[in-house]
């Protein structure tokens, strides 16, 4: 399965995160959680398998960083003003 969210908090194994499609927070079990940062957002490859725990947990099989567009930071200025 895979998930798009928000990332709001960053520990050594752990992302706690906020789902984009159902705003759930998540826990994200990962080793490489030290190479993202709070406000990135991922899209998460997980085997489908969620605890019923609160926060539910998730073991992710692979993370990847989502670019933020140049022309969504941008969207309020015109042509003229770049």
């Amino acid at each position: 399965m895979i998930m798009c969210a928000t990332i709001l908090e960053v520990q050594r194994d752990r992302l706690l995160v906020r789902d984009n499609s159902t705003s759930q927070i998540v826990s994200v079990n990962t080793r490489f959680a030290c190479n993202f940062r709070v406000n990135n957002r991922v899209k998460i490859f997980y085997n489908g398998i969620m605890t019923m725990s609160i926060p539910p947990q998730i073991n992710a099989i692979r993370i990847f960083r989502i670019p933020v567009s140049y022309t969504h930071l941008r969207a309020h200025e015109t042509s003229q003003d770049l």
